[in-house]
């Protein structure tokens, strides 16, 4: 399962998505640290049917775990190369400006 949280700003919304089995957890090298907060990440646990509805229709994204990003890149909303691995976890971000 993966969780989905919107996070709604002022002029703006960015989505968050996470493999449920990260939350809380927190990943790091000596130049990249991942801290996956209960507070940003776990939202509402959902199917992946509902979850490209969402990734499709989103503007800023922040995506987290294997299987969400597997599922973001089956859609083509985030490509190979919008993917940096911290620990060996795996995570993009979508911005629109």
């Amino acid at each position: 399962m993966i969780y989905i949280k919107f996070h709604k700003g002022r002029l703006s919304e960015v989505v968050s998505v996470c493999d449920k089995d990260l939350i809380g957890k927190n990943f790091s090298t000596k130049k990249l640290c991942l801290n996956i907060k209960k507070d940003f990440y776990k939202g509402e646990l959902m199917e992946e049917k509902e979850i490209k509805k969402i990734l499709k229709s989103a503007s800023n994204l922040n995506i987290v775990g294997e299987r969400s990003i597997k599922l973001a890149l089956k859609e083509k909303i985030i490509d190979k190369d919008n993917i940096i691995r911290i620990k060996g976890v795996p995570h993009a971000q979508i911005y629109s400006v």
